[in-house]
């Protein structure tokens, strides 16, 4: 018989904000406030990137060269990108973008790829086509730049951007088969799921499992995805008693106390 694990509630936006007519998902006012504030940061991080590009480019016009300053501004311009792009996709998990208008939905979406070409590609033309530079130097700083791109272009962009539509989704969901927004995940899950002793967390490797909302799951863990198993039991527990499957009555074991004549 398996041990059960250590249960930890996570409480990451608050309370949850009370579901509207249209059941839409909608932030809670901390993580929309959360989200804001890394925005500003990852903003000022990537204004400072450019800042250090444009350092970088004002050298190529100086004679001669100083290819180690350049490449300092190139390593602290990546830094600054790949940190800004890390905060910028943590704060569409707290407060995503709605997909219904599709271009505001790649720009929030991936932002992080499109300054990444700004903080960049300016950069390497300007390298390649610098009159200062031998064919030997134009090699080894467009290179290095060229590095920098592809590591700064692969770190901004969202492979699994979410969505107000797809928490909404997943969020309902849940509460279809449970009646309430709450799923269990592991540290090291892919998964989110309804049971806590559901087979596949409730491992002897396993020494705690989480507990919050879709939302939180997705911010802590980026996990996108239902538990297969929990669904099809769920599922089949709502077909038993798909009346009233929260009736505390005979959650309890106690039978209705009888009235007299």
């Amino acid at each position: 018989m398996e041990k059960k694990k250590k249960i930890t509630k996570v409480n990451v936006g608050g309370t949850p904000p009370p579901v509207n007519e249209t059941k839409t998902f909608v932030p809670t006012a901390e993580n929309k406030g959360k989200a804001t504030r890394l925005r500003v940061i990852a903003g000022i991080l990537w204004a400072l990137a450019i800042a250090a590009q444009v350092v970088a480019i004002s050298l190529l016009f100086k004679q001669p060269v100083n290819m180690t300053w350049i490449i300092i501004l190139i390593v602290v311009d990546l830094a600054l990108a790949v940190t800004g792009s890390v905060l910028w996709k943590k704060s569409n998990r707290l407060d995503p973008a709605s997909e219904k208008n599709k271009f505001m939905f790649f720009m929030q979406s991936q932002l992080g790829l499109v300054v990444a070409v700004i903080a960049f590609l300016p950069l390497i033309i300007f390298i390649l086509t610098s009159k200062n530079l031998d064919g030997k130097q134009k090699g080894i700083l467009g290179g290095i730049a060229g590095v920098a791109l592809v590591i700064a272009g692969i770190t901004g962009v969202d492979f699994n951007p979410p969505s107000v539509e797809q928490y909404t989704e997943q969020t309902a969901r849940v509460e279809e088969l449970t009646g309430q927004n709450f799923v269990f995940w592991t540290k090291s899950g892919t998964k989110y799921h309804l049971y806590d002793d559901c087979h596949t967390i409730n491992k002897d490797a396993t020494t705690e499992i989480f507990e919050g909302t879709v939302a939180d799951a997705r911010e802590l863990k980026n996990i996108t995805e239902l538990c297969k198993f929990c669904e099809s039991k769920a599922a089949k527990a709502k077909e038993l008693n798909p009346e009233d499957t929260g009736n505390l009555i005979e959650e309890a074991g106690e039978a209705p106390e009888v009235v007299g004549e």
